[in-house]
C-alpha cells in the first residue's frame, strides 16, 4: 500500500517536474513512510512519484518507480494484487524473469505478454501509472472494485496530465487552484463527494475498472477504457445448497488471498456478523498469529464487548481493547479534520479504529465493508421497490413533499430527479432539499437544477429492479464514495493499509451470478444467505440480534463541544441547524457536514 503521483507535460516551457511531483508525494508521505522514489524521462516530459509503505519483499528490490529487467516500462503502484503469485508462475512459463519477490514486478510483466487485456486478469485493490517507454504511451489503471484512489487532471492548453492518490496533492503545487463550486452542495445532500466529482475544478477521479491511456506522441490522444464491471450478469446458481457452498469456498478463498503479507495483519473485530465471520476464516491460516482489536465506549448502549468476546472464546488471538470518549474526539478534532482528502459526514470512526491498529504495531487491517452492500444489510433493501412506484408520480406532487412534517418523508422530494441519484438520496440523502437550499443560500428549484445536471459515474442500469438496484446504489454510491474514501484516508493517515475481503473479484462474480430470488430471500433477517452459508462457524449470539453498525455516541458528544457549536452557530442557517440538533431532530451527521463545509481546508 502506497501513494502515487505525476505529470505528463508536453509543454518545454514547464520545469522542475520531478521537484513538483515529490511536493506532491511529501503531502501523502504518512500513506508510505518506508521509502520514496522518482522517476522522469530521458526527454523530461514525464515524472512518476512513489511513497511507499512496504507488505510484500521488505527489501530495496520492492522500491519504487520500478521497471522490468529489460527496461521496457516504469511503474508506480498503489495497492495489492492477490493473485500475483499465479500471475507469476504463468509468466515463468512462458521465459520471464524476476528479480524481487513483489507483485508490482509482476505487474509489468503482465502488460509486456497480454497489454491492457492484463489489467482485467489482477484480482486484487490498486491504482497504478505504468509508462510504456517503446509505445511512447502513459496508462494509468483503478481496480475494478474502485477500492483505490486514483485522481487527475487534464489540460489540453499544455498537453499537460496530472494524477495523483489524494486530491490535497494538486493543491500542493497549486495552492490558487479554483475550487468546485458544488462541492458544499455535494457534501450537504449526499454526505460525501460522488465520484467523478471532487472539492476541485477539474480534478475528477477516475472511474473504477477503467484504465486512462494517454499518447505520448503527436497526437497527444487521452482515452478512456472500461476493462472490467463488477455488476449481475448471467445467473449460474439456481439452488439455495448450491450458493451457500459457493460462498463458503470463495469467501474462505478471499479471505486466505487478503491474509498474503511480509508484515503483520490484523482484523478488526467489531462484534458483528461481517467482522465476527472473517475473523474466525482467518483463525483456521493465521493459528496463534491472529490480530484483533475492537474500540469500545463508557456509554453501554453502544458497547458490543460482549459479541466481541463471543468470537474471542472462540480462536485462539491476541486481542487489544480500546475505549474511546468525547475527549478523545475534543483531543483529536483537528487531527481527523486534517486526516479527510475529500470531506465526508462520516469517518471519525475509521480514524480511531485505524490509529488503534496502528498503536497496536500493525501495518493492515481486514475490514467486513461490502458485505451489506452484496447480500442485502441495509434498510433500503426492504424500501426500494415502494419508492419505485413512488418516482412514477409527477414532479408537482413529489415537491409537495416539502410540507410532510416529518423529515424523512420530505426526502421525498429528491423523487423529482428521476436518474438513479433521485433513488439514492432518497434512500440516504443527508439533506432534504429545501435543508440543503436553507444551508447553502439557494432556492429547492435550484438545488434540484444543480444535482440534475451532474453526470455521476457508473451510469446505472435501469434494467435492474428491487433489490439488485438497491445494491447497486448502496455499491456505487453510498460504499464507493463514502465508506471507501473514509476508510481509505483515514487508514492511510496512520501508515496502515486496510483489505476488504468481501470485494474480492472472484467473490463478488460468484454473487452476483446468484438467483436474486436466492440472495435477497431474507427469511426474517437481513444477510439470511450469507448467515446461512455459516451458521456452523458463527455463534448464534452473533446474527441473531438486531443489527448496531460501527456507531460511535456522537449525538450526545457533539452537544457538548462548544468548537463545534460556536462555529456553527456562527451562521444565520446553522442557529436553526443547531436549535434542531439540540431537540434531537437533527441528527449528528448533519452537524459534522454543515461544520466542514466551513472549516474543511483544501491544502
Amino acid at each position: 500500500m502506497c501513494r502515487i503521483a505525476g505529470i505528463i507535460s508536453g509543454n518545454s516551457d514547464i520545469k522542475n517536474i520531478d521537484t513538483q511531483v515529490k511536493a506532491m508525494c511529501d503531502v501523502m508521505s504518512s500513506g508510505g513512510p518506508d521509502s520514496e522514489g522518482i522517476y522522469v524521462s530521458k526527454d523530461g516530459e514525464l515524472a512518476l512519484g512513489h511513497r511507499r509503505l512496504s507488505f510484500l519483499d521488505l527489501s530495496p528490490l520492492g522500491h519504487q518507480p520500478m521497471t522490468d529487467v529489460k527496461e521496457h516500462c516504469w511503474i508506480v503502484f498503489n495497492g495489492e494484487v492477490y493473485n500475483f503469485l499465479e500471475l507469476k508462475d504463468q509468466l515463468l512459463k512462458k521465459g520471464y524473469k524476476f528479480k524481487s519477490g513483489s507483485d508490482t514486478e509482476v505487474i509489468i510483466s503482465s502488460y509486456l505478454e497480454w497489454g491492457t487485456a492484463a489489467f482485467a486478469r489482477f484480482n486484487g485493490m490498486f491504482a497504478f501509472a505504468l509508462y510504456d517507454i517503446n509505445k511512447k504511451q502513459v496508462y494509468l489503471v483503478r481496480d475494478s472494485a474502485g477500492i483505490k484512489p486514483l485522481y487527475y487532471y487534464t489540460n489540453p492548453e499544455n498537453d499537460q496530465i496530472i494524477f495523483s492518490s489524494e486530491v490535497k496533492a494538486f493543491v500542493n503545487i497549486n495552492h490558487n487552484w479554483e475550487e468546485n463550486p458544488n462541492w458544499k452542495l455535494l457534501l450537504l445532500t449526499f454526505g460525501h463527494i460522488p465520484e467523478p466529482y471532487t472539492t476541485l475544478r477539474g480534478v475528477q477521479s477516475l472511474e473504477k475498472g477503467s484504465y486512462l491511456q494517454y499518447d505520448l506522441l503527436a497526437k497527444r490522444i487521452v482515452k478512456i477504457e472500461k476493462f472490467r464491471k463488477l455488476e449481475f450478469h448471467e445467473i449460474k446458481i439456481r439452488t439455495k445448497g448450491e450458493a451457500e457452498d459457493a460462498i463458503r469456498q470463495k469467501l474462505k478463498s478471499a479471505v486466505d488471498r487478503h491474509l498474503i503479507s511480509d508484515a503483520p495483519v490484523g482484523l478488526f473485530l467489531s462484534g458483528g456478523i461481517d467482522s465476527s465471520l472473517l475473523t474466525l476464516l482467518a483463525a483456521g491460516q493465521l493459528k496463534d498469529q491472529l490480530h484483533t482489536l475492537s474500540v469500545t465506549f463508557t456509554e453501554q448502549g453502544f458497547s458490543e464487548q460482549e459479541y466481541q468476546q463471543a468470537v474471542i472464546d472462540k480462536v485462539n488471538c491476541n486481542h487489544r481493547n480500546y475505549t474511546v470518549g468525547k475527549k478523545d474526539l475534543e483531543n483529536n478534532l483537528n487531527a481527523i479534520i486534517a486526516a479527510y482528502d475529500q470531506p465526508s459526514d462520516d469517518g471519525i470512526n475509521s480514524w480511531f479504529i485505524s490509529r488503534c491498529a496502528h498503536d497496536n504495531g500493525l501495518k493492515a487491517v481486514i475490514s467486513g465493508l461490502g458485505s451489506d452492500e452484496l447480500f442485502g444489510g441495509y434498510p433500503s433493501f426492504n424500501r426500494i421497490e415502494q419508492l419505485y412506484l413512488l418516482k412514477q408520480m409527477p414532479a408537482s406532487i413529489l415537491g409537495l413533499s416539502r410540507m410532510l412534517p416529518s423529515l424523512p418523508f420530505r426526502r421525498l422530494g429528491w423523487l423529482q430527479i428521476k436518474k438513479p441519484v433521485g433513488l439514492y438520496l432518497t434512500l440516504r440523502g443527508l439533506c432534504t432539499p429545501g435543508q440543503a437550499a436553507n444551508l447553502c443560500g439557494l432556492t429547492e428549484k435550484e438545488v434540484l437544477a444543480r444535482i440534475n445536471s451532474l453526470n455521476f459515474s457508473p451510469n446505472h442500469s435501469e434494467t435492474l429492479l428491487k433489490e439488485e438496484a438497491a445494491s447497486w446504489l448502496e455499491f456505487n454510491y453510498y460504499m464507493q464514495n463514502q465508506l471507501l474514501k473514509d476508510s481509505d484516508y483515514m487508514s492511510m493517515r496512520h501508515s496502515l493499509e486496510l483489505r476488504v475481503p468481501f470485494l474480492d473479484q472472484d467473490f463478488v462474480d460468484t454473487v452476483y451470478s446468484i438467483d436474486p430470488t436466492i440472495l435477497y430471500k431474507h427469511g426474517g433477517l437481513p444477510k439470511q444467505l450469507l448467515i446461512d452459508s455459516f451458521k456452523d462457524v458463527l455463534p448464534e449470539k452473533i446474527w441473531n440480534r438486531k443489527k448496531m453498525g460501527f456507531s460511535f455516541p456522537f449525538q450526545s458528544w457533539f452537544g457538548e463541544m462548544d468548537q463545534i457549536k460556536e462555529v456553527v452557530k456562527g451562521t444565520r442557517p446553522g442557529i436553526s441547524l443547531w436549535n434542531g440538533f439540540e431537540q434531537d431532530q437533527i441528527h449528528w451527521s448533519k452537524i459534522w457536514a454543515y461544520y466542514l463545509t466551513l472549516t474543511f481546508s483544501r491544502s
